[in-house]
């Protein structure tokens, strides 16, 4: 499986109108990063809190286009947020929803899932333990299986996030993106391929692509963290392999104190609630585990607010 432009262009299309054109935010404190202006694409305004919407509705609609979506409805696994696109897209298109989350997944994340209209199952600890019910499911059943980040559709919806991007910020130089499983890794990439670099930015404790791109391909990895809720992937995307070879991104990581220092700092200077894993990105240009060039410009993906924001208070 590989990503094409036109896939994500098709993916544009079809998904126009189903989901929001987000904001970018230029940040006011660019002398902390060393280098030129940064913005924040500000997708944890999306339908549902995450980016996800946009890979679940191109998943849907084109298996409606193509030979229908099963009477069995859709079937999904997830952490949290791509469930809740899976929900969300499914209940706006008119069909069921049955979404398999681990058992650890935030409480904020399940009850929104039932009020999307989604039936959820818990099972197991970790996102391979749902995934693999949920992919015996669809089997059972017949309904359509949307992956969370490893789907063709599903990433090619993803990468419309970096077509709105390039429109908004002109000239962009770098883009900094979380990576899990590396579903929006791919879109964006794929995306962006030619006209801007990625850096995927990953947990020191969820290293997927880092630690694929060291072995010579997708690896299972141990995962743990505050990150762990959203980026819990154990293994990459053979996609977003694939991209990340072919457009040459590079991988950085971050530590467990920069991700909550990051995640703090957005909501002390711009009033972002925002996930672990979303906080990731920026943590990179905060540590200096990225080192942009004194003229870069950079563009952070801000890409999930399905937190618990008890803990930001001042």
């Amino acid at each position: 499986m590989d990503l094409s432009l036109t896939d994500v262009l098709e993916a544009a299309e079809r998904i126009r109108g189903r989901v929001r054109r987000t904001p970018v935010l230029e940040l006011e404190h660019e002398d902390l990063f060393r280098g030129g202006p940064v913005w924040l694409k500000l997708e944890q305004l999306q339908h549902t809190g995450s980016f996800k919407p946009r890979g679940a509705f191109n998943r849907i609609l084109k298996a409606a286009e193509e030979s229908g979506v099963p009477e069995a409805g859709v079937v999904a696994a997830s952490g949290g947020n791509a469930g809740m696109g899976v929900a969300y897209a499914a209940n706006r298109v008119g069909v069921r929803a049955r979404v398999f989350v681990p058992e650890t997944a935030p409480r904020v994340k399940v009850e929104k899932l039932r009020k999307l209209g989604a039936e959820v199952v818990q099972v197991g600890r970790i996102y391979n333990d749902a995934y693999q019910v949920a992919v015996a499911e669809g089997e059972r059943t017949g309904a359509l299986f949307c992956h969370a980040y490893d789907q063709p559709e599903i990433c090619a919806g993803q990468g419309t996030l970096g077509l709105e991007l390039l429109e908004q910020v002109e000239d962009v130089d770098t883009v900094l993106v979380a990576v899990g499983g590396g579903g929006l890794l791919a879109g964006v990439a794929t995306a962006l391929h030619g006209r801007a670099r990625v850096v995927a930015v990953e947990p020191e404790h969820a290293p997927t692509l880092h630690a694929a791109l060291a072995k010579g391909g997708p690896v299972e990895v141990p995962v743990s963290g505050v990150a762990a809720d959203s980026l819990g992937a154990t293994v990459i995307g053979e996609i977003a392999y694939k991209v990340a070879v072919r457009t040459g991104v590079e991988s950085v990581l971050v530590g467990e104190d920069a991700i909550r220092e990051a995640r703090r700092f957005l909501w002390d200077t711009c009033r972002l609630a925002v996930e672990h894993g979303t906080a990731s990105a920026l943590a990179a240009l905060l540590t200096g585990a990225y080192k942009p060039r004194p003229d870069e410009r950079i563009a952070v993906v801000i890409c999930g607010a399905n937190t618990d924001p008890t803990d930001l208070a001042a």
